[in-house]
């Protein structure tokens, strides 16, 4: 079991060191038991209403359930709530997501949490301005997006100046939706790296993709009415 988990946390270990949370340790002696069967400390352990105490713990950027004392691990896979359906540990991923990172965009009342979505988008996509006009006018919605120069070097210089603009969301939008090139400095600190490794930890290959609240990964452009019935 150590042989063929650990690989896998160590594997999907970029998260984990980009997102910065509080760390929660229901368990210390648990926390113990995983960091040395699966050589990861864990950032968190929480223990959960469901099978009579599984514990969910994040470490190595991956969550999965164990016992009380660690004598077996669920990796990999989705708990699931009995009653409400919800996809419990796809919410808890976007919730461990590195949000500081992205650019924020908040509708009407933003949508209270069920209509959020992740996009990872590059300035000099095609596909990705149209999306972005397309999220612009949704109604009652949260978007996170998360740039990552893709396409080529110029990408790079306007997604800095972009990130380094007084109001990061006006500068997108200026580009992406009137065309209007970002000036100004590109030499402030970023996050473009961390988001380039994050979407490659993620499986995102190309732009633009989305991730929604279910924690279901959409690659290429969708228009609005096809997200509205997805969100449903």
């Amino acid at each position: 079991m150590k042989s063929i988990v650990k690989p896998l946390l160590v594997s999907l270990c970029l998260i984990g060191s980009m997102a910065v949370h509080a760390q929660e340790i229901a368990s210390p002696a648990l926390a113990n038991v995983v960091e040395k069967q699966l050589g990861v400390k864990p950032q968190r352990i929480v223990k959960t209403p469901y099978l009579g105490g599984l514990y969910e713990v994040y470490a190595g950027g991956e969550l999965f359930y164990t016992d009380e004392k660690g004598s077996a691990f669920l990796v990999g896979g989705s708990l699931i709530d009995g009653k409400t359906l919800r996809n419990i540990t796809a919410e808890q991923k976007l919730a461990l997501l590195p949000l500081q990172d992205a650019l924020k965009r908040v509708n009407g009342n933003g949508g209270g949490g069920k209509r959020t979505l992740i996009t990872f988008e590059d300035p000099n996509c095609g596909y990705c301005k149209k999306l972005t006009k397309e999220l612009a006018g949704m109604k009652d919605a949260t978007i996170y997006t998360f740039l990552v120069p893709m396409l080529s070097e110029d990408s790079l210089v306007k997604s800095k100046k972009i990130w380094c603009a007084p109001d990061r969301l006006k500068a997108f939008d200026d580009w992406m939706i009137h065309g209007k090139a970002p000036s100004g400095s590109d030499s402030c600190a970023n996050p473009l790296e961390r988001n380039s490794q994050l979407a490659q930890s993620m499986g995102v290959s190309g732009t633009p993709a989305i991730i929604f609240p279910n924690g279901r990964l959409a690659p290429g452009y969708i228009p609005l009415d096809k997200i509205e019935k997805m969100l449903k």
